[in-house]
C-alpha cells in the first residue's frame, strides 16, 4: 500500500473522531434540553413522596447542595 493509502486511513479516523464528537455534543444539548435536571418543583414533589413535608429552607439547602456538587 503506498504511502497516500496510509494517510487516506489516518485523515479518516480523525475526521470521524471529529465528527463523533459533534454528534455527541448535539445530541447531549438536546436531550438536556428535553429532559432538564432537577428542579425545586421536583424536589417538592420527590420529598412530599418520601413522607417529608418540605419546607423552603430545606429544598434551598438541597439544591445548593446539589449544584455545589455538580459544579455549578
Amino acid at each position: 500500500m503506498p504511502w497516500w493509502g496510509y494517510l487516506l486511513i489516518v485523515v479518516a479516523l480523525l475526521v470521524g473522531v471529529a465528527l463523533g464528537f459533534f454528534i455527541a455534543r448535539k445530541y447531549m444539548m438536546s436531550y438536556l434540553k428535553k429532559n432538564p435536571p432537577i428542579n425545586e418543583q421536583m424536589l417538592k414533589m420527590m420529598m412530599m413522596q418520601m413522607g417529608q413535608k418540605p419546607s423552603q429552607k430545606k429544598i434551598n439547602q438541597m439544591m445548593n447542595a446539589m449544584n455545589k456538587q455538580t459544579g455549578k
